[in-house]
C-alpha cells in the first residue's frame, strides 16, 4: 500500500457534510506511515473544502471524474481535459431527442453554467451564486467545459445512463454518481477517474499493484478495476461492488477506516 486513492461523497463524506473522526484518524495514520494520499472525486475544485477543513489535506485532488487535477496547497490548476463547445451542444441535442424534458448544466474551469429549472430547489446553497440562463447564451466564449450534466425528473439514473451513453459515446463519456436522482455526468471521451489516477501514480513511480482505492458509485468503476486493491463500499451501487475486487464495510460503519486500520496494522502501525 504505497498510495491510497479515495472517492469522497458516499465513501468518506456523508450527507451531513461530515467525515467521521475515525476516518480522519485512519487517513492521518496512513499519511504518517508514509503512504501517499490522493482524493478522486466528481466534485469541482470549489467544493473541496471538506478535505481541507476536516482532513487537513493539502495535496493533489483529481476532480470532475478525472477531467481536472488540482493542487490544494497552491489552490491552482495542474491540468484539465475539456469538451469543445460544439461537442457539448451536440450532446445536448442528442439527449433532447431521447428525453425532451432533460435539462442541462456545464462545469467549466471558471464557473458553473445552468439552465433554468436544472435545480428544483433554487435556494441550493452550493449553487446559489450562479444565475440560471440558456447555455447557448452563456457558454460561447467559455471553452473550458470539464463536465457536462444532464438531468431528468423521471426514471432511474441507471436507466437514463443506459439510454444515453451509447447514443453519445462518440462525443462524450457518460457516467453517474447519484444514488437516486437521474443525473448524468459527461466528459471528454476516454476520461475517467482511472485514467488520471494511473497518470498521477505514474509520476510517483507507483504501479497499480501498490494502489488501494475506495469508491461507491458507477463513476468509480474504472478506478476500482484499475487499482491493485479496489474496495467498493458495501453501501455502494451494485455495479461498483461487482467491479471491485474487494468490499469495504458499509459507509455508516466507517468502512474505509476499517480497511485502512487493518492494512496499517499488518504493516506494524499501532492505533490508540
Amino acid at each position: 500500500m504505497r498510495l491510497v486513492a479515495s472517492d469522497i461523497d458516499g465513501t468518506i463524506l456523508g450527507h451531513d457534510g461530515k467525515i467521521s473522526d475515525r476516518t480522519v484518524r485512519a487517513f492521518h495514520a496512513a499519511r504518517d506511515a508514509g503512504v501517499e494520499l490522493v482524493f478522486v472525486t466528481g466534485r469541482p475544485p470549489r467544493w473541496l473544502h471538506p478535505l481541507q477543513d476536516q482532513l487537513g489535506h493539502t495535496g493533489t485532488v483529481i476532480c470532475s471524474n478525472g477531467a481536472v487535477v488540482w493542487d490544494l496547497e497552491t489552490d491552482q490548476l495542474v491540468s484539465a481535459r475539456t469538451l469543445s463547445l460544439d461537442a457539448v451542444l451536440e450532446v445536448r441535442r442528442v439527449i433532447k431527442q431521447l428525453r425532451p424534458a432533460a435539462l442541462f448544466a456545464a462545469e467549466t474551469l471558471t464557473r458553473f453554467h445552468l439552465e433554468p429549472g436544472f435545480i428544483e430547489n433554487e435556494s441550493s446553497e452550493l449553487l446559489s451564486e450562479f444565475t440560471p440562463a440558456a447555455l447557448a447564451d452563456t457558454l460561447p466564449g467559455d471553452d473550458s467545459v470539464v463536465k457536462f450534466l444532464a438531468i431528468v425528473r423521471e426514471g432511474t439514473p441507471d436507466d437514463f445512463l443506459a439510454e444515453v451513453a451509447p447514443a453519445v459515446e462518440h462525443l462524450a463519456a457518460a457516467t453517474h454518481s447519484s444514488p437516486g436522482v437521474p443525473m448524468l455526468e459527461l466528459a471528454l471521451p476516454g476520461v475517467n477517474k482511472a485514467v488520471t489516477l494511473a497518470e498521477y501514480a505514474g509520476t510517483l513511480g507507483i504501479g497499480a499493484e501498490d494502489v488501494v482505492a475506495f469508491g461507491d458509485m458507477p463513476n468509480d468503476i474504472e478506478m476500482l478495476r484499475w487499482a491493485g486493491h479496489g474496495y467498493a463500499m458495501a453501501s455502494g451501487h451494485p455495479e461498483a461492488i461487482r467491479a471491485a475486487g474487494q468490499q469495504a464495510p458499509h459507509f455508516d460503519d466507517d468502512g474505509v477506516a476499517q480497511v485502512l486500520e487493518a492494512r496499517l496494522a499488518s504493516l506494524g502501525v499501532r492505533f490508540p
